[in-house]
């Protein structure tokens, strides 16, 4: 197994409508060995992030359809802030263009052309970081983790309390627990994350019913 492999689920997720960009950057990352997943527009990165949770996301900031800075809102809304994402451009190269990519929820953001030896350290830097904060299964308490688990369901606080007998007022106070815990913002990031680092033990297509809410 590789080092870049180890301990970590997920390719990483190349979003450019540029075909050559998009090929320099998974011959680069695929000769480190990590897994890579193409996309070309904001649709595709983000179906493609539903179908299989990246690891990282490279994303261009100017994309057919969605733009960048939309996507990466979205995916912080269902994967929380522990999946990296690196803003790539060669257009926008203002101080305020990268402003504005760290505040809709960048980790980094690159200027096109760049060095490749230093992406790629960057690259290793923040996977490195996203496993580092990713939270483990055995610190939630097992009441929590049914509590994940009715919420993955798309049950409410009311149904969860009922299911588990339970007032309403200790399922607020064991969500806010898991909150804490995975550091998420809200239920569907709560699940994504769960879904992501195998908590829950089903398939992440669940998050539909949740996300239609």
């Amino acid at each position: 197994m590789s080092e870049a492999s180890a301990g970590s689920r997920g390719p990483v997720l190349v979003v450019d409508d540029d075909e050559g960009f998009r090929e320099l950057i998974v011959t680069v990352l695929g000769h480190v060995g990590y897994p890579l997943r193409e996309a070309s527009t904001g649709e595709e990165a983000l179906e493609a992030a539903r179908r299989e949770p990246p690891r990282l996301v490279v994303l261009d900031v100017r994309l057919p359809g969605i733009p960048g800075y939309e996507v990466c809102r979205r995916l912080r809304d269902e994967f929380g802030n522990a999946l990296p994402i690196i803003f790539v451009s060669g257009e926008r190269t203002q101080s305020y263009d990268r402003v504005a990519g760290f505040l809709v929820g960048g980790d980094d953001y690159l200027v096109k052309p760049f060095a490749l030896d230093d992406f790629v350290a960057r690259v290793r830097r923040h996977v490195e970081r996203g496993q580092s904060t990713a939270v483990s299964k055995h610190s939630l308490t097992p009441r929590e983790l049914e509590v994940l688990y009715l919420m993955a369901e798309g049950l409410g606080t009311n149904e969860i309390a009922g299911r588990l007998y339970i007032t309403r007022k200790t399922v607020a106070t064991h969500v806010e627990h898991i909150f804490r815990k995975l550091g998420v913002h809200s239920r569907t990031q709560a699940v994504s994350v769960a879904y992501r680092h195998g908590y829950l033990g089903r398939p992440p297509e669940r998050l539909a019913a949740l996300q239609a809410e």
